[in-house]
């Protein structure tokens, strides 16, 4: 069995934020490594023909509720933003140009910039597709927000990030969070568990 978690993830989905507070918990519970990749909903919604659910009659105001709730369940922090959902391309790219560094020190630093990210959005309502605010936070984690923020409206970059929603799409990705895990994929923050059970039990 693969002892990695591919970890898929929009910047605007409040699950995705939820799970992001809890996957490496799981992931060092079963001894696997966690690859973080940031997508983008709205190119797959294009594919799939779905819309935010905070948009679609009646499930909008439950799944406001729910996100809520989800997060005091878990005691994670939590404030719906006013400005939601938000297409968080630059943060997106933030964190493929960390991702893939070639210093593999930095690389390993992945998970903090996005939980730094995610943080801002979710508890304190910053705009994190304002670079702006993106470089505040890069210089917050000590990263080098300068090459950072040259990198990011690169043709390299904006590619890998291209690269990445179509990749998420090929394997089967249409939501956020969804995790898989060699080919077995699931999907949605109420899945951690039973993905937890399916890695330590060598699935069924």
């Amino acid at each position: 069995m693969s002892s990695t978690i591919d970890f898929y993830f929009d910047f605007s989905s409040p699950y995705g934020y939820l799970a992001s507070e809890r996957i490496e918990a799981i992931a060092e519970r079963c001894k696997h490594d966690i690859v973080w990749h940031p997508i983008l909903l709205g190119a797959i919604f294009r594919v799939t023909g779905q819309a935010p659910l905070t948009e679609a009659p009646l499930k909008g105001d439950y799944s406001v509720r729910d996100f809520a709730r989800s997060a005091r369940e878990h005691q994670v922090a939590y404030q719906h933003p006013e400005q939601f959902p938000i297409g968080a391309v630059a943060a997106c790219r933030a964190v493929l140009w960390l991702r893939d560094h070639e210093d593999a020190r930095l690389q390993a630093r992945t998970g903090s910039l996005i939980h730094a990210l995610y943080r801002a959005y979710f508890t304190q309502g910053l705009d994190i597709t304002d670079t702006d605010v993106i470089t505040s936070i890069a210089d917050s984690l000590d990263l080098d927000s300068g090459a950072m923020m040259q990198a990011l409206p690169s043709q390299p970059i904006k590619a890998a990030l291209r690269e990445e929603v179509e990749q998420a799409i090929a394997r089967g990705v249409f939501g956020s969070p969804m995790m898989i895990v060699g080919d077995e994929p699931f999907w949605g923050h109420d899945r951690l568990e039973q993905m937890e059970r399916w890695i330590k039990a060598g699935g069924w």
